[in-house]
């Protein structure tokens, strides 16, 4: 008589099923997270918060640190990725922050799945801002920095928000590699800035140069500039208090000491030209050629007299 054996779990479960966690959950905002403590920091970052039994299951699933889930709305088709802050929320409840439910299209008491997943780690990612308000921060990249230290992973399409200067920014994710969905805890990220999202360019005018009129060509005109330095042309004091012989009586210009300035009608666009002799030489005559200078031409003196010494 032959006998014959049969397991119906002769196929061992796969162990990336035996350490996946997936459940679903109520999500609130932070807002509605009941204590005394303010809980504004879950709103400046990328975590949410969890109840104390899914950290019992996690523990008992030994999956891989740190810890990342990815969240998922399927009503709406929507999903995002997060990280988590702490293990305090009541049972079947999660906390989320508000621009990660806005992302999920999902409303207080809303379903939500979560599932614990592993990402790639971050090398490249790229920002458009919602708002052209965005330049006017000094340095967007230090900024942007320092925030997302509160984040633990980014998605391609997401809209984040950071806090600077108590003000709320939105960036849309455009880009990330070497996934859609990245991990950015410890690791070396190149990030890029789009242009903001309804930002024009400055249009720059070119003004051609103004031609001088008729009458700024004329020199009868030119008596009105007076451009001339004048000395002393201030009025004086007294010690005795009497005005008399102090007003002073400036000298009218003679329209022929104004002097205007010979254009270079060689100018070329894109050249500059120095011009080291502004004022023509004089030519040298017969008579300054005969005055050259002549080294120990001069006659020399002497102490004692021609005519010798007296008797």
């Amino acid at each position: 008589m032959s006998q014959f054996s049969f397991n119906m779990f002769d196929h061992p479960i796969p162990r990336a099923f035996q350490n996946r966690f997936s459940t679903q959950y109520r999500c609130y905002s932070v807002s509605m997270l009941a204590g005394p403590n303010d809980r504004s920091d879950v709103e400046k970052g990328g975590k949410i918060i969890m109840p104390p039994s899914a950290l019992d299951q996690l523990s008992r699933l030994n999956i891989t640190y740190p810890m990342l889930f990815k969240l998922t709305n399927k009503n709406s088709d929507r999903m995002t990725h997060c990280g988590v802050l702490e293990f305090v929320a009541d049972e079947g409840i999660c906390y989320l922050p508000h621009w990660m439910m806005q992302n999920l299209l999902l409303e207080e008491g809303g379903l939500v799945q979560v599932e614990s997943v592993n990402l790639m780690v971050a090398t490249y990612s790229k920002f458009q801002p919602q708002s052209p308000d965005f330049l006017d921060i000094t340095n967007p990249k230090a900024v942007l920095e320092n925030a997302l230290r509160n984040f633990a992973c980014l998605t391609t399409g997401d809209v984040i928000a950071i806090n600077y200067n108590e003000k709320i920014y939105e960036l849309r994710v455009m880009e990330t590699k070497p996934d859609k969905a990245v991990s950015i805890i410890e690791c070396d990220m190149n990030v890029d800035f789009d242009a903001p999202l309804g930002y024009k360019e400055p249009e720059r005018r070119y003004k051609a140069p103004e031609e001088p009129t008729e009458e700024e060509g004329d020199p009868s005109t030119w008596t009105d500039m007076d451009m001339r330095f004048r000395a002393f042309t201030g009025s004086g004091n007294r010690l005795d208090g009497k005005k008399k012989g102090i007003e002073p009586s400036p000298v009218p210009i003679d329209p022929s000491d104004i002097k205007r300035g010979i254009p270079n009608y060689e100018y070329k666009v894109g050249r500059i030209t120095f011009i080291r002799n502004s004022r023509p030489q004089p030519r040298k005559t017969t008579e300054d050629e005969d005055s050259e200078f002549i080294a120990f031409s001069g006659e020399g003196q002497s102490l004692r007299k021609k005519g010798g010494r007296k008797p």
